[in-house]
């Protein structure tokens, strides 16, 4: 695989030093699993994206891989891998077709690209789930923000989601990694999605994300997607709502996303910027 030609680009941000940086694969036709594995791992970022078919008519088959296993969906992974296209052939709309389902994304000629969720759904957090999961965050109960209650909520992967009180609670994050990784591989998270509500539609976010063998994501654009359909389901903002979330700041990566939400659409609309990154 000496030849293969692995773009990275930082996603959800216009500075490569901001955003999350993923790894891009534009030719993985001949790679095995065990080979994408392997490039993921090398490759060190929290996500690599690979185009291991193209269908025609902008329509690409899209795995996405950690350098420990292989997730059904990645926002940031996806915007990066668009406006890589994009950047080769000018902007436009495609649709990956991913684990989690079809996912449209447009790019435009400022290299913003928008994706568009399979459908979200949220569920109940099992009390027994969030007790652990407190547990393994070194949280107390009382760190919670009651308006915006626990739940898992899913938009292409599964994301449970915990709200604070103060923004310092979310700056200091400092969470036990075996026990935190040991109840995501249990119950089939990809992240944890930690939010403080600065108002009703600006948020900070950060996810701890062991299972993918780093300790924190910079920028999440399924989680993000996750977070805009919890927030519907529970009536916390309006059914055209666009909220934006700050994340990354606190690993000096600052990165934003915005969450577009339109009546009568199951998915959710996540847009952020890419930029590639030297090296």
């Amino acid at each position: 695989m000496t030849d293969l030609d692995i773009l990275r680009y930082a996603a959800f941000s216009a500075d490569p030093s901001g955003g999350n940086p993923a790894g891009v694969v534009l030719d993985a036709a001949a790679l095995s699993d065990a080979d994408m594995l392997s490039v993921a791992a090398e490759v060190g970022y929290s996500e690599t994206a690979f185009v291991t078919e193209r269908r025609g008519d902008g329509v690409l088959r899209v795995r996405y891989f950690s350098p420990l296993a292989e997730v059904p969906f990645c926002g940031h992974a996806t915007v990066a891998t668009a406006v890589a296209l994009a950047d080769r052939h000018g902007p436009g709309t495609y649709v990956f077709v991913t684990n989690a389902g079809e996912v449209p994304v447009t790019v435009d000629e400022h290299r913003r690209a928008t994706l568009t969720s399979v459908g979200a759904r949220v569920a109940e957090l099992a009390e027994d789930d969030l007790t652990a999961l407190l547990t393994a965050l070194r949280w107390a109960r009382s760190d919670l923000d009651t308006a915006l209650p626990p739940r898992v909520a899913y938009a292409g992967a599964y994301h449970p989601i915990l709200a604070v009180t103060t923004r310092q609670r979310l700056a200091d994050l400092d969470y036990d990694v075996p026990a935190l990784k040991a109840l995501m591989e249990l119950r089939g998270w990809t992240t944890v999605q930690l939010v403080w509500r600065e108002d009703e539609h600006h948020f900070d976010v950060r996810d701890p994300f062991p299972v993918g063998g780093v300790y924190e994501d910079p920028a999440t654009g399924a989680a993000a997607a996750a977070l805009g359909g919890y927030l519907r389901d529970l009536w916390l903002v309006e059914g055209d709502a666009v909220i934006e979330l700050s994340q990354g700041a606190d690993l000096g990566r600052p990165g934003h996303l915005t969450v577009t939400l339109l009546p009568g659409e199951a998915g959710v609309r996540v847009s952020g910027t890419a930029v590639p990154i030297a090296g």
